[in-house]
C-alpha cells in the first residue's frame, strides 16, 4: 500500500514535469554537491500534489553487495499501530500543507514502516517548500543512508550543518519513543551523528572522526554520548590513531544513567577493558535482530584491530545473514565486506522477507 496523492491545485501537466523520481543502484551513487544543491533550490509547492513514485511493492534499495533489500517484517501489531499513526500524520499534513511539521511526520511515519524510498520523496517534497529548514535534509540525508545512497545523505547533511551553524541545539522528539520518554538527541547532534556515519561507511575514517567529535558538543546527555563516543572510537581505530581512541574512552563510565543505548554502552565497556569480549559475544548470539546488529558489528572491529580476522569475518557473516538491514551496524558490515570482496564474488539476491 502506499501513499495517495495530496489534493491538487494545479493542473496535472505542471505536476508531472516536475515529479521528482528516484532510482535504486547496486553501488555508492556518483553524485556530486551541485547536483544535490540543485534538486533543492528556491521555491515552494504547496500548490502541486504529493505523489509518491510507483515502486514495486516488496522492494526498497539496493545494498553495496548487490542484494535486493525488501521491505522489513513487522509484528502484526507494530504494523497495525504504525499504519494507524501514518494515516494521522498523512491527515495532519493535509490538513495544513504549509506547515513543515506534519510534513517532517508524514515522512518520518512512513520510514517507520520500511516504507524509506516514499519517505525520501515526502522529505523531497520538505526540501521544495522550506529549503532553509535543516531538518528536511537531516531526516532525508538520514534516509540516503537507509537505502545506500550514501553521496547524496552527505550532501544533505553538510547543507543541514551550514543551516543550523552558530543557532543553538534544540531537542528532537523521537518518533518511537524510549521506556522513559524522553528524548535523547538533538537536531543539531543527529545531523552530525548521521553525517559521522555517512563518512565512515565511506571509508573516510578522518572526516567520521570529525564529525562525531561535532556531535559530542552538542549531545545533550550520556545516550547520545555513548552512541556518538562508539562510532568516534571505531573511526579512531580505522584511522590507525589508537591513543586518540583511547581518549574517547575518557568519558565513559559503568554507572552512566543510559535510557536507550546500553548496546553502545557495553562496547565502550568492552573497549576500555572492563567488559569480557567473550561476554559481549554471548550476548551477541542472543540478541535481537537490532542489538545483534549493534553488538555485532563493535565486537567483529574489536577482533579486527587484534588480528584475529577469521573471528571478525564470522561474525560479518552473521551479521549479513539477518534481515535488520537498516541498522547502522548492518551497513557498515556491508560496507566493509563490499570494500574487501574479491570483485568475482558474486552477489546475493534478496534480503528482506
Amino acid at each position: 500500500m502506499h501513499a495517495g496523492p495530496v489534493t491538487s491545485r494545479r493542473d496535472e501537466r505542471s505536476m508531472a514535469r516536475r515529479r521528482p523520481r528516484w532510482h535504486a543502484t547496486a553501488v555508492i551513487a556518483a553524485v556530486v554537491l551541485t547536483a544535490a544543491a540543485a534538486a533543492c533550490g528556491p521555491g515552494r509547492a504547496a500548490d502541486r500534489p504529493l505523489r509518491i513514485p510507483e515502486i514495486p511493492e516488496d522492494m526498497q534499495a539496493v545494498s553495496l553487495l548487490g542484494d535486493t533489500l525488501r521491505l522489513p517484517a513487522l509484528d502484526s501489531a507494530v504494523r497495525s499501530e504504525r499504519e494507524a499513526q501514518l494515516a494521522d500524520a498523512r491527515a495532519a499534513y493535509e490538513a495544513a500543507p504549509d506547515d513543515p511539521d506534519p510534513l517532517i511526520w508524514y515522512g518520518r511515519r512512513l520510514a517507520y514502516l520500511g516504507r524509506y524510498r516514499e519517505a525520501i520523496t515526502v522529505f523531497s517534497r520538505g526540501i521544495e517548500e522550506f529549503p532553509d529548514d535543516a531538518r528536511m535534509y537531516r531526516h532525508r540525508g538520514h534516509r540516503y543512508i537507509t537505502v545506500r545512497q550514501l553521496d547524496r545523505a552527505m550532501a544533505d547533511l553538510l547543507r543541514a550543518t551550514q543551516l543550523t551553524a552558530d543557532r543553538p541545539g534544540q531537542i528532537e522528539p523521537d518518533g518511537q519513543p524510549n521506556a522513559a520518554g524522553t528524548p535523547t538527541s538533538t537536531l543539531n547532534s543527529n545531523i552530525w551523528y548521521h553525517l559521522g556515519l555517512a563518512h565512515y561507511l565511506r571509508g573516510d575514517f578522518a572526516r567520521a572522526a570529525s564529525a562525531y567529535r561535532e556531535c559530542l558538543k552538542y549531545a545533550p546527555g550520556a545516550d547520545m554520548t555513548v552512541a556518538a563516543s562508539h562510532w568516534l572510537y571505531m573511526a579512531l581505530r580505522r584511522d590507525g590513531d589508537d591513543a586518540e581512541a583511547a581518549a574517547a574512552l575518557t568519558p565513559i563510565r559503568p554507572d552512566l544513567a543510559i535510557v536507550e543505548n546500553q548496546s553502545y554502552h557495553r562496547l565502550l565497556l568492552m573497549y576500555a577493558g572492563a567488559v569480557d569480549p567473550e561476554s559481549v559475544l554471548a550476548e551477541v548470539r542472543g540478541a535481537g535482530a537490532l542489538d545483534h546488529a549493534t553488538l555485532g558489528y563493535g565486537l567483529a572491529n574489536w577482533y579486527l584491530y587484534h588480528g584475529d580476522r577469521e573471528r571478525a569475518d564470522t561474525l560479518f557473516a552473521e551479521i549479513l545473514a539477518g534481515t535488520e538491514w537498516a541498522a547502522f551496524g548492518f551497513i557498515a558490515a556491508e560496507a566493509d565486506v563490499a570494500r574487501w570482496r574479491p570483485a568475482d564474488r558474486p552477489a546475493q539476491t534478496g534480503r528482506g522477507p
